[in-house]
C-alpha cells in the first residue's frame, strides 16, 4: 500500500462540528507520520482499509532523527511534520494524529467521533496508566474521579484550529520529546482551557498497552473482534502497542483477521504460489546445526532428502559441533552431498562457538545474491510434511516457522506472548492454537528451531551482522529479540524495526525431539529412545505393517495356537544384532549359568541377556506397548511381563541347533532378526507334537507360542551364515 492519502468521500455541507451535532459522519481525516514501510505500517493501513479511514502519511522518504524513543525520549521530529501538515488541511476537518507502526483500528470513524463529542472538548488525548518521561510531573496532573492521569502522546483527536495552536509553540529538535511536549502544554491550566484539552481517561477512545496489558481482553461479537477493557469495562476504538508485543496477539484477531465465524481472513492474501512456476524455484539457503547429542541425526537427513523441493535450488550449511554425529554427517554427504547445489560444512575440529555459527549461516545467504531464503533448522526437528518449505515460502511472510510440537507435550517452537522482563508467557490463546481448535497464520514474539527468513531481511532490517547476541538471551531468543526490537541503521529509519514473525498451524508438519536423557554410550543410542521419544522410536524400529495387525487382521497361525505377526523393522532388527555383536560377550552355552536364579540352565543357548547391556526396562516397554496388546486379544487373561530377555546366536560351527524343550514360560515370544537365504541356511522351529514347522521366519516378523505342557519344541539345525533371534519368556 503505498504512503499516500487514501481515497474517500469528503462531505463539503455544513462546518464539521455542526455535522457532528447532527449525527452525520464528520470530516475526519487520519494524520500519521511514517517514514518507512513496515511490517506495522502495513497492518495499521489494513484495518484502516477496513473501516473506510482517509489516511495522510507524514514524513514518507525523511531520515528518521526522532531517536528510538521506545527506549528513551524522542519523537520530536513527529511534531514538527505535524506542524507543518496541519497548514495544508481544512480547517473544517477534524484530525486524529496516531502512531502507526504499533496501532490497529477495532472500530471505524462513526463510533469514534461520536465518543470525541461526547467529550464536549475540542481536543482529547489517549490516556496512559505510567507517566513518562519525567516523573517528577506527576503532582501537576490533574486528577479524575476515574481513569488514568497522564497523558499519551501517541494518539489524540481534535479540530484543526485547535490543534494548530496546540502545536504552534513548536520550536524543537526532531530528537526531543513528543511526550514531554504535550505534557507540559495538558499540565498547564491555561493552555489546557485556552486549548480545551482532556484525557480520554476511560478508554473510550484509545487505549495504550504500556502498563496495562492485562486491562485489555478480546471480545467476539458478529463476525468482528473488539478489545474490551475490564477495567472501566470500555470499547476502545484505537489500539496502541505502545509497549510490549500484545498489539501483535490483539492484531491476530481485531477486526476480523480472525473470528470464529470466518476463521482466518487473511491468510491466503498476498500469497507467493509456487505451483506452476516457469522459471526457477526460489533458491534457499538451509542451514542445519548440531549443537548437542541427539537422537534420530540419521532419520533428519532421510528427512532432509524427501523434501519436496528442487535440490538444484538447495544450498546448504550444516554445522556440527558433535563429533559423534561426524559419521552421519558425513554419511549423507557421501551419498547425497552432490544433489545440491552447494554445501558448507563446520565441523567440530573448527571450534566454532554456537553464536557465530548461525551469524555465518545467515551470511551464506546475505552475501549471495541469489539467496532468496534462509531456512533454518535444527537438528531436534522433524519435520513430517515434505511440502513445508514450500508452503512457507507461499506464505510469503518476512520470518515465518511451522508450528511443531513435541509429542505428548504443550510445548511448541513458539511463545504466545512475552513476560514483562522479556520471557515466556503464555498468550490467552496458546492452547487452542496448539491443539488445533484455532487455524491460521499467528503473529507471534518468539520462534525457535525452525524458521524461514526472506533474505531481503538481511540485506535491510537484519543486515547486522550478529543478530545472535543480546546480554543473557541465548541464540534464539536473541534472534527474535533484534527482529522485534534491533534499531536500523538504514539511512531512511533509526528507530525499532519490528520485523513481525508469524507461525502457522494451517498444516501439521511434524513435532520436535527430546535430547533429555540422550546417553552415547552404545553402538546404536536411539534403541534407548522409547521413552524419550516413542513416536520417533516407532517409526525407527517398529515394523510398518504392525498397525495392521489388528485392523487387517495381518496376523498368522502357522502352526495351533502359535501365531506369527510383524513386530521389527529390519533397521531395528540389524540395530539389534549389532548391539549384540558390539557388546560381544555371548555365553558359552554351557548349564551352569551365574546370570540367571539357581546358576543352572537346563537348555543353554549362546546369548546376550537383555539385562547385559541394560536394556530390560525398555524392551519391559516394547512388550507392553507392543506385545500386550496382541496377547490379550490371542490369550486373554495373561499378564504381559517378561521374565527373561536374550538373543540367542545359531552358527554351524558354534551352536547349530536346539535340542527339544519346553520353555520356562506360559508363553514365549520368538523374533527373527534377520533374513534366511540371504544371512543363513537352516533354522526354524519346530514343534514336535503337531509336527509342525516354521522353517522360513520372516526377519522382523514374531512368533507367539506357549512355553510349558503343549508346544514342545526344537531348534532346528542353521547349516550355513549367522542366525539370530530375540527370545522373550512371559508371564512365567
Amino acid at each position: 500500500m503505498p504512503l499516500t492519502l487514501v481515497p474517500n468521500v469528503l462531505l463539503k455541507t455544513n462546518t464539521c462540528q455542526e455535522r457532528c451535532n447532527i449525527g452525520l459522519q464528520c470530516n475526519l481525516l487520519v494524520v500519521t507520520v511514517a517514514t518507512k514501510e513496515t511490517d506495522g505500517f502495513r497492518r495499521f493501513m489494513r484495518s484502516a482499509r477496513h473501516f473506510n479511514y482517509t489516511i495522510k502519511v507524514l514524513g514518507r522518504g525523511e531520515p528518521w532523527k526522532g531517536g528510538d524513543y521506545m527506549t528513551e525520549p524522542g519523537g520530536g521530529q513527529k511534531v514538527r511534520l505535524l506542524k507543518a501538515g496541519l497548514q495544508e488541511i481544512e480547517e473544517d476537518k477534524v484530525v486524529l494524529f496516531i502512531d502507526s507502526y504499533d496501532v490497529v483500528f477495532a472500530s471505524g470513524p462513526k463510533e469514534l467521533l461520536k465518543k470525541f463529542q461526547q467529550t464536549r472538548h475540542k481536543v482529547v488525548f489517549s490516556a496512559e496508566t505510567l507517566i513518562w518521561p519525567d516523573r517528577h510531573l506527576e503532582d501537576k496532573h490533574p486528577h479524575f474521579r476515574e481513569g488514568k492521569r497522564f497523558l499519551g502522546s501517541g494518539g489524540f483527536i481534535g479540530y484543526v484550529p485547535n490543534l494548530k495552536e496546540m502545536v504552534a509553540d513548536w520550536t524543537g529538535e526532531d530528537s526531543d520529546s513528543d511526550q514531554l511536549f504535550f505534557t507540559k502544554i495538558y499540565i498547564n491550566p491555561e493552555k489546557r482551557k485556552s486549548i480545551n484539552i482532556t484525557l480520554d481517561n476511560r478508554c473510550r477512545m484509545f487505549h495504550n498497552l504500556h502498563g496495562s496489558l492485562d486491562e485489555v481482553v478480546l471480545k467476539f461479537e458478529d463476525g468482528q473482534v473488539r478489545a474490551r477493557n475490564v477495567l472501566y469495562d470500555t470499547l476502545p476504538v484505537v489500539i496502541h502497542g505502545n509497549g510490549p508485543t500484545k498489539i501483535n496477539y490483539l492484531s491476530n484477531y481485531i477486526p476480523t483477521v480472525w473470528t470464529f465465524e470466518t476463521g482466518c481472513s487473511v491468510c491466503l492474501e498476498d500469497l507467493r504460489p509456487l505451483s506452476g512456476l516457469k522459471s526457477d524455484y526460489p533458491l534457499v539457503v538451509i542451514g542445519i546445526f548440531i549443537q548437542q547429542p541427539t537422537p534420530f541425526v540419521s532419520v533428519f537427513f532421510e528427512t532432509l532428502l524427501k523434501l519436496e523441493y528442487p535440490k538444484n535450488r538447495l544450498k546448504l550449511f550444516i554445522y556440527n559441533q558433535e563429533q559423534h554425529h561426524e559419521v552421519a554427517v558425513s554419511s549423507f554427504l557421501k551419498d547425497h552431498g552432490e544433489e545440491y547445489q552447494d554445501v558448507k560444512v563446520i565441523g567440530p575440529e573448527e571450534n566454532m562457538d554456537r553464536v557465530a555459527s548461525r551469524n555465518l549461516g545467515l551470511d551464506m545467504c546475505r552475501q549471495d545474491k541469489d539467496c532468496e531464503y534462509f531456512f533454518s533448522m535444527d537438528i531436534e526437528v522433524v519435520l513430517k510434511n515434505k511440502d513445508t518449505l514450500k508452503i512457507l515460502i507461499e506464505q510469503n511472510e518476512p520470518i515465518i516457522a511451522p508450528m511443531i510440537t513435541r509429542e505428548g507435550r504443550l510445548w511448541t517452537n513458539f511463545w504466545g506472548a512475552l513476560s514483562a522482563d522479556g520471557y515466556y508467557a503464555r498468550s490467552e490463546d496458546y492452547v487452542d492454537i496448539v491443539q488445533g481448535r484455532r487455524v491460521g497464520v499467528w503473529n507471534v514474539p518468539y520462534l525457535t528451531k525452525v524458521y524461514l527468513v526472506k533474505a531481503s531481511l538481511l540485506h535491510e532490517e537484519l543486515s547486522n551482522n550478529d543478530l545472535f547476541s543480546s546480554g543473557t538471551l541465548d541464540l534464539d531468543m536473541a534472534f527474535c529479540h533484534n527482529a522485534r526490537n534491533k534499531v536500523s541503521l538504514t539511512p531512511f529509519a533509526s528507530i525499532s524495526q519490528g520485523v513481525f514473525m508469524y507461525v502457522t498451524n494451517m498444516h501439521t508438519f511434524g513435532r520436535m525431539l527430546s535430547t533429555e536423557n540422550y546417553q552415547m554410550s552404545h553402538l546404536h543410542n536411539d534403541l534407548w529412545q522409547i521413552f524419550e521419544n516413542p513416536k520417533d522410536w516407532e517409526e525407527r524400529y517398529i515394523h510398518e505393517n504392525y498397525t495392521k495387525i489388528m485392523r487387517d487382521k495381518l496376523i498368522e497361525t502357522p502352526c495351533p495356537d502359535v501365531y506369527w505377526f510383524p513386530l521389527f523393522s529390519d533397521i531395528g532388527c540389524d540395530h539389534i544384532v549389532q548391539e549384540m555383536e558390539n557388546f560381544g560377550q555371548w555365553s558359552g552355552g554351557r548349564n551352569t549359568d551365574t546370570r540367571i536364579q539357581g546358576g543352572y540352565e537346563n537348555v543353554p543357548t549362546i546369548d546376550i541377556h537383555m539385562t547385559q547391556i541394560n536394556y530390560e526396562k525398555e524392551w519391559q516397554k516394547l512388550l507392553l506397548d507392543y506385545i500386550a496388546p496382541i496377547t490379550e486379544t490371542m490369550y486373554p487373561g495373561y499378564y504381559t511381563k517378561f521374565d527373561l530377555a536374550f538373543v540367542v546366536r545359531y552358527k554351524p560351527d558354534e551352536q547349530p541347533f536346539l535340542r527339544p524343550h519346553h520353555d520356562a514360560s506360559t508363553f514365549t515370544i520368538n523374533i527373527a532378526l534377520n533374513q534366511k537365504v540371504l544371512d543363513y541356511q537352516g533354522g526354524g522351529c519346530r514343534f514336535i507334537r503337531y509336527n509342525c514347522s516354521v522353517e522360513a521366519p520372516r526377519k522382523g516378523w514374531a512368533l507367539m507360542h506357549p512355553g510349558r505342557l503343549t508346544h514342545y519344541h526344537e531348534g532346528l539345525r542353521t547349516t550355513a551364515g549367522t542366525r539370530y533371534i530375540a527370545v522373550s519368556f512371559v508371564d512365567p
